[in-house]
């Protein structure tokens, strides 16, 4: 493992207290620092092998229970039967089931075959048969115990997959196009940055203990499907005026509950540097991040503090020891949409087949149908996406008809409805300890209520359905972004409802959903709220325009 690079120059000013490394204030300011100093996650792992999987459940020390595990892909599931009434305000102990959500990663989102039937065996072995694609091209299994967690590592590892840093304050899995080296129009394949960053620095402890998680994208993709301008790092692919290929390096996007935009350092990065830039990044978001408060420590308030131009300075100078060239911006992303669903043609000569789960819920059996399809057709790879997607790769030209029938007949769309191809939905509170409403099966009622209401609703439309306020499924860059809490219903009873945000967007003209005064709806009345404002859409909308620019312009009446 390689030692992290030593910051030479400390002269950087920051209000003392906020619990800045590299300004010398190494004292544990919260829990989950103390926490971290007192072990680093990554040695949480010999004990689980060696005495909580022997031991059982109520051998766990709280402090790797609520913590540590993480660096290994594990939390505690939600306890079933506790309304989101009180996820606020119950005691971790108290929400905690005796059972684990495991994040199995997917660097890049590629699979092959057998490691896609071994998570699947797994699902269906150890997980009750749950298995979600999420929107960071992993997938997550439920009902883990703790003591069949050693050998679904062992059954992991023997294909070359692992839960390392899955989840924590880590470096987490690094999304790629599911189109990497075979797309016709890419920029540059980034596969082999990502490998080569995942083999060097995952499971190093030099980057083991940040102030917050960390997210990384690294993609030449034409449609910028790996959403880069809400990344914590990532590097989109470009060609600078001598016709190199690297890439544009952005940093500090996020959302959650304050959402930031990445912004571009403007810098041109060679391929064989992309491992070196990234170690430089997160070396300074390890050192020189907040650690006080655990909501201000993501590396986007640091570089919202500082600004592009200083971050880049202390980057070329404390870190990498020379200076990055200038380079030019990413080209504007592809028409369309940014998923990769459909039957296109590769550059090979070959088709890739892009199909829809719905909001990315499968498990143990689906995933078997999936890798018996592809190997029937003549794939041996198959590849997950951030819209909670997949991808079959390599099918030949006369297979092609084939493997979409057979995808079709198992539910798993080809050519969906707009709402089954780009509604999302995190966990929600079925699992999730955070959640406070039901997200999966309600997004997923919502998809055929609006197939059966809209059948002729063609527009690129992305609605996003959150369970809480942490955005995981990204509702304030949704067209219809749906954020969960409580609501008051007509007869004066708090029910499951979402505030509602809209004309969230990405791409060429990037912004957060517009929130309207009091916009509101009850789990029930989302069909009704939604065919309306779709149905003012199609009534007004110009030739071209898209639904966030119909809301940037509507009347509230129109929205409400």
């Amino acid at each position: 493992m390689t030692s992290p690079p030593r910051p030479a120059n400390r002269h950087h000013k920051r209000p003392r207290g906020e619990g800045q490394w590299a300004l010398g204030y190494r004292e544990p300011l919260n829990k989950n620092e103390e926490n971290k100093k007192n072990d680093d996650g990554l040695n949480v792992r010999q004990r689980i092998i060696d005495v909580y999987s022997k031991r059982g459940f109520d051998s766990i020390d709280p402090a790797d229970l609520r913590g540590r595990f993480r660096w290994f892909g594990l939390y505690t599931q939600r306890k079933p039967g506790i309304d989101g009434g009180k996820t606020a305000i119950l005691e971790p102990e108290e929400l905690d089931d005796r059972y684990f959500m495991l994040r199995v990663r997917i660097d890049g989102g590629q699979l092959d075959l057998r490691q896609l039937r071994t998570i699947a065996d797994i699902a269906n072995k150890y997980a009750r048969g749950t298995a979600d694609v999420t929107d960071r091209q992993n997938v997550q299994l439920h009902w883990i115990e703790i003591e069949s967690v050693p050998a679904i590592w062992e059954a992991l590892e023997a294909v070359g997959l692992s839960t390392t840093e899955a989840c924590g304050d880590t470096p987490r899995v690094m999304l790629g196009c599911p189109l990497a080296g075979i797309d016709a129009d890419e920029v540059i394949d980034a596969t082999g940055q990502i490998e080569d960053t995942v083999a060097r620095y995952i499971g190093d402890k030099a980057y083991s203990n940040l102030p917050r998680k960390f997210k990384s994208a690294m993609s030449g993709c034409p449609a910028h499907c790996t959403v880069h301008e809400i990344n914590d790092i990532a590097f989109v692919g470009v060609v600078n005026e001598q016709g190199e290929k690297g890439f544009d390096l952005w940093v500090g996007g996020g959302l959650s509950t304050n959402p930031m935009l990445a912004k571009r350092l403007g810098t041109f990065v060679r391929p064989e540097q992309v491992h070196e830039v990234w170690a430089g990044v997160i070396g300074i978001f390890r050192d020189y991040g907040y650690r006080r408060l655990r909501h201000r420590a993501r590396i986007k308030f640091l570089v919202n503090d500082w600004g592009a131009e200083r971050f880049r300075q202390v980057l070329e100078k404390e870190y990498l020891g020379y200076t990055l060239p200038d380079g030019p911006a990413p080209e504007p992303p592809r028409g369309g949409r940014r998923d990769h669903v459909g039957v296109h043609r590769q550059k090979d000569g070959n088709y890739y087949v892009g199909f829809a789960p719905k909001v990315g819920r499968l498990d143990g059996d689906k995933l078997n149908l999936i890798a018996d399809i592809a190997e029937r057709h003549g794939s041996g790879r198959v590849r997950t996406t951030v819209e909670q997607k997949m991808v079959i790769l390599d099918v030949a030209p006369g297979e092609v008809d084939g493997l979409v029938a057979d995808l079709e007949a198992a539910d798993l769309r080809v050519n969906p409805s707009t709402f089954r191809r780009q509604t999302m939905a995190c966990t929600g509170i079925e699992f999730c300890k955070l959640a406070i409403v039901e997200t999966k099966a309600l997004a997923s009622g919502l998809i055929d209520e609006l197939e059966r209401r809209l059948p002729d609703f063609t527009d690129p439309l992305t609605i996003n359905v959150n369970g809480c306020p942490n955005s995981c499924a990204r509702i304030q860059v949704a067209d219809i972004g749906l954020k969960g809490q409580l609501v008051t219903d007509g007869s004066g009873e708090q029910v499951e409802g979402f505030q509602i945000h809209l004309g969230g967007s990405l791409g060429v003209t990037p912004g957060f959903g517009r929130k309207v005064r009091g916009l509101k709806a009850t789990a029930a009345e989302l069909p009704d709220y939604i065919e309306r404002v779709l149905k003012n859409f199609q009534s007004q909308k110009t030739d071209g325009e898209t639904f966030a620019q119909w809301v940037e312009r509507a009347e509230e009446a129109d929205l409400k």
